[in-house]
């Protein structure tokens, strides 16, 4: 059996040659006989081994904040120098270190942290085309920062040698952010290793939810938390400070400090009783230091320069620098004709020691500064916004030598920045990207990829600002700041953040106020014997050099009422939490001194009407129509984008439009607009395109394929007889809807789209007139009754007068078909008009009392035939507008009598006139009622007017009373019939 379960095993002998087994333990096994003993067979298959390396681990648990801790080492990374895990609930993080061999031969600690999150922490195989992880993100350098800044002051003055720290995410629950926990982890494993190193340390994260504070707050609880503080020290030393808060104040600043102190303490003696267990002893290493001797040598000969260059407040930047490097010159030649060869390798490093002594004396003892400043007076402030019209926004920030250009765009949600980091949102709307090009302190260098300084700088400022942006549900556009630093001498970071926050105002971003930040320093006394502080300056507002020589750069960001935003660097190997405390009063004092200046330049966001200013529409659409915008693999939508420049972002139900500016807004909406549609309202205005022409109007199909009718009233303000005068099929048109009919049918209006001229004849006609004006009567007035018949009849209707509004008039009730009906009605209309033709033309009869249609009777049988004289002879009980509009029915003596078949005589040609039988092409006799300057106002019978405008060339020696035979043409906005004479008595 034992045989066979092999043989079933095909993996065994699919894997290379090494990893099968040895050829001599195959024969055996392949040899046993089926009838052993199930204990034989198990012996058989115990595989030969030389021995077992037993794989011993440590491990230290603690509680912090109500959460187990966990650190293990000696089952992962055993050959690294030092590696430890560290646990959280589900989240692992491993730190290993390690340091090169041999003598160092740099002037300085080449120190490297690497942080990496792979996705197999969380169980995803990454998207990317190779399916693994590429260059590192920015998360990712900025926790390498995070790590880097408390541990690198803590090796020893004088160790130079290579060391490498890998910090590697094993496995994720997306409750802890694992960035603590590798600074944490980091520590322990350099207390492991051999590498001379001065810690541990222990690095904490606070939250603050309703005013009490959270040790180690899961990211659940930072999402509603308005303080994110990083902290990092020693038993009794503030080594590292990150801060991101909502306008927390300085006092509520203190107490969290205080509280991440005594918490973070918590996480050093676990650490120290693991390298008791499973530590290394220290390695000797070469410490590069510079002898005593030498040093007093280069002190004597540059001491006196160096004190002449820095209390001359005259010399600049770059003037001082070349000062200092004429007196190295000096120094380097004296040295040379002494052949002093040891003196010569540590000059550079020499000469700036004795720099920093000079300067740091020369404040300690008489507070004076570089350039002539007092300890807590900010440079000189210069501010413009808006220096850049044609961008979304801008701005030029200047503080001294430092100058910072700041630009904002603007976007659309879709724009915002995807985040592949293991906890966290996963994008992130808010950008400001940070850039230090080498021509800001005149240099020549290469720019390549992401530099972590530049991510970080530009984080800092980003956190700054973060907290003064409006909600995202009333400012859903996606922002970059991008900062340029044109000139670099001190904390171009919170430049950036001055300039950032004008930036934002000029591009009409409401903020809520503005935001500033300043860099203090720190120069201290130490007593080289205990290392005690003895005596301290703070510095507000630090030059370049005051930073290089200085103990700490500690930048605080914030508005008038709180700290958004902190970092703090420092040289040292700690400095005591009461001095940061003590300097966050100069910061704040210093802060409001250049929001002063910002807001004389611009104190509320400009207004966003600027031709220049992007627009953003957020449309409410159901997931039919949205489907019907993308089109085919997003086809469409992609067309619009480049035919308009707009960006198009689509969810579930909203569609999300960001346009460059008004206009282009305008032209995407209106692209949108034909293909989804949206809620018709009665005023509104849509552009369509006109699919057919009837004879009494066109049918136009306009937001997103419904269709109205333009009636050929709705045209124009001036008479037109002919609908294909003023548009054509396929032609683009602009309407308004002003209503609809009983069947709920789209009506719209070309000329309420137009501005009203008034007809100097329509204007001489109403206000000669000394009877009622007549009105046509309303679809809604027709009574059913025999006796409402014979009112509608036989009662005038008072037309509109001059002040009556257009809609009105247009709006009367007139009911609609839709295209489709009006073309089966046309198709019938030609069938019985052929077969009443035929009728004449062999029995020369009319048609008996069964025919539903009577063909005209003076133009003869070819004559058109309207589709509302046939929807009035089929549907009369539906349809009783009383006029067509393209008809020669009501010639002489068709009356509506003889349309409905009850009378096949001819009626009297003199039959009254009236608005109920007028149609278009009726014929009548009518009087000349009064002589206008432009034409003729006729009395057409039933007290009925009509007008008639003087032609070119034709007869003007009219009289009144004068009878003449005159034809209705069309009608005017007002419903006045417009008349032409055919012939005259």
């Amino acid at each position: 059996m034992a045989s066979l379960a092999i043989r079933r095993n095909h993996h065994l002998f699919s894997h290379p040659y090494i990893l099968k087994w040895r050829s001599s333990t195959l024969r055996n096994i392949h040899s046993s006989t089926f009838a052993l003993s199930q204990s034989s067979t198990q012996s058989e298959l115990e595989f030969p081994v030389s021995g077992t390396k037993f794989l011993e681990t440590f491990t230290e648990e603690f509680e912090i904040g109500f959460r187990k801790i966990v650190l293990e080492t000696g089952k992962i990374a055993r050959f690294a120098n030092g590696a430890v895990v560290m646990g959280m609930d589900e989240t692992k993080v491993l730190s290993a270190v390690t340091s090169a061999k041999g003598d160092s031969v740099k002037d300085f600690l080449p120190l490297t942290v690497d942080y990496q999150e792979k996705q197999f922490a969380q169980g995803v195989i990454p998207n990317t085309f190779m399916r693994r992880e590429g260059a590192p993100k920015e998360r990712e350098l900025l926790c390498g920062r995070l790590i880097d800044r408390p541990i690198r002051p803590l090796f020893p003055a004088g160790f130079f040698h290579e060391v490498q720290v890998s910090a590697n995410v094993l496995s994720s629950d997306g409750k802890q952010d694992p960035d603590v926990m590798a600074a944490n982890a980091t520590s322990a494993a350099l207390m492991l290793s051999d590498i001379p190193w001065n810690g541990p340390i222990g690095m904490i994260r606070m939250g603050r939810i309703c005013g009490k504070l959270i040790v180690n707050p899961s990211m659940d609880e930072l999402t509603i938390s308005d303080l994110n503080l990083v902290y990092a020290c020693t038993k009794d030393k503030a080594l590292m400070i990150d801060v991101q808060a909502r306008e927390i104040t300085e006092r509520d600043l203190k107490d969290a400090l205080k509280l991440a102190h005594v918490e973070a303490v918590k996480y050093i003696d676990p650490q120290v009783r693991l390298a008791g267990k499973a530590g290394k002893g220290k390695k000797e290493y070469k410490l590069s230091l510079i002898s005593k001797e030498t040093y007093e040598k280069i002190r004597t000969l540059a001491e006196e320069p160096i004190k002449t260059i820095f209390t001359d407040p005259a010399y600049g930047k770059f003037e001082r620098g070349e000062a200092l490097e004429n007196i190295t010159r000096d120094i380097r030649t004296a040295l040379e004709e002494e052949c002093d060869e040891e003196s010569l390798k540590v000059l550079p490093k020499t000469v700036d020691k004795v720099r920093k002594e000079v300067i740091r004396k020369r404040i300690i003892d008489e507070g004076c500064r570089l350039d002539g400043r007092g300890l807590d007076e900010v440079r000189p402030v210069y501010c413009e916004a808006g220096n850049l019209p044609v961008l979304h926004g801008s701005s030029l920030f200047s503080r001294g030598d430092t100058q910072v250009l700041c630009t904002v765009t603007l976007g659309a949600p879709g724009d915002a920045q995807r985040l592949e980091s293991l906890v966290g949102p996963s994008t992130k709307r808010f950008m400001l990207h940070y850039s230090f090009p080498p021509f800001c302190i005149n240099e020549v260098g290469k720019r390549g990829g992401l530099n972590r300084r530049e991510v970080g700088h530009g984080t800092l400022a980003e956190k700054a600002l973060l907290a003064v942006l409006p909600p995202e549900d009333d400012f859903p556009y996606a922002v970059r700041i991008n900062s340029e630093v044109m000139a670099s001498d001190g904390s171009t970071s919170m430049a950036s953040v001055c300039g950032g926050s004008m930036a934002l105002m000029d591009a009409g971003i409401p903020l809520r106020e503005h935001v500033a930040g300043v860099s203090v320093g720190l120069v201290t006394d130490v007593d080289p014997s205990t290392g005690s502080i003895k005596d301290y300056r703070i510095l507000t507002d630090i030059l370049g050099l005051e930073d290089h020589l200085g103990d700490m750069d500690f930048k605080v960001s914030g508005t008038r009422h709180g700290i958004t935003s902190i970092q703090l660097d420092i040289k040292p190997a700690g400095i005591p939490l009461d001095i940061i405390c003590e300097s966050l009063e100069p910061a704040r004092k210093g802060r409001l001194q250049i929001l002063d200046h910002m807001e004389r330049e611009i104190n509320a966001p400009r207004s966003q009407d600027d031709r220049n200013s992007p627009r953003l529409v957020i449309l409410k659409y159901n997931n039919d129509a949205i489907r019907r915008l993308i089109g085919p693999l997003g086809v469409l939508k992609r067309k619009i984008e480049e035919e308009t420049g707009a960006r198009m972002s689509v969810s579930d139900g909203t569609l999300t439009v960001v346009a460059k500016n008004q206009s282009a807004m305008e032209k995407v909406q209106e692209k949108i607009d034909f293909i989804v549609g949206r809620e018709i309202e009665i005023g509104g205005t849509y552009k369509g395109i006109v699919m057919s022409i009837k004879e009494y109007g066109a049918f136009v199909e306009f937001n997103g394929g419904q269709q109205g009718l333009l009636h050929i009233s709705e045209l124009s303000h001036d008479p037109v007889s002919k609908i294909s005068d003023v548009i054509s099929i396929g032609q683009q048109v602009t309407l308004r809807c002003i209503g609809s009919d009983v069947r709920g049918n789209i009506k719209l209006s070309l000329k309420a789209t137009q501005p009203q001229r008034t007809s100097n004849m329509a204007a001489d006609f109403v206000s000669s007139t000394t009877e009622a004006p007549k009105v046509w009567p309303p679809v809604n007035d027709i009574r059913s009754t025999e006796q409402d018949k014979q009112e509608l009849s036989t009662e005038d209707r008072p037309l509109h007068n001059e002040n009556s509004d257009i809609a009105s008039s247009s709006s009367s009730e007139i009911l609609i078909r839709s295209a489709s009906e009006c073309d089966e009605v046309e198709e019938s209309a030609g069938l019985v008009r052929n077969s009443n033709s035929k009728t004449k033309t062999s029995n020369n009869k009319r048609s008996d009392n069964k025919s539903k249609v009577v063909s005209p009777q003076k133009n003869g049988p070819d004559s058109p035939i309207s589709a509302f004289d046939l929807f009035s002879s089929k549907k009369s009980s539906e349809f009783k507008t009383g006029f067509s509009f393209r008809s020669n029915e009501i010639d002489k003596g068709n009356t509506p009598a003889s349309r409905d078949g009850l009378n096949h005589k001819e009626a009297p040609a003199e039959a009254p006139t009236n608005a109920k039988n007028l149609k278009i092409g009726s014929e009548v006799s009518a009087k000349v009622h009064q002589i206008r300057a432009h034409g003729l106002v006729l009395d057409l019978g039933g007290g009925l007017r009509g007008m008639f405008k003087f032609e070119k060339g034709g007869r003007r020696d009219f009289e009144v009373g004068e009878v003449v035979q005159a034809k209705c043409c069309s009608f005017s906005g007002k419903g006045i019939p417009v008349m032409s004479i055919t012939e005259t008595d």
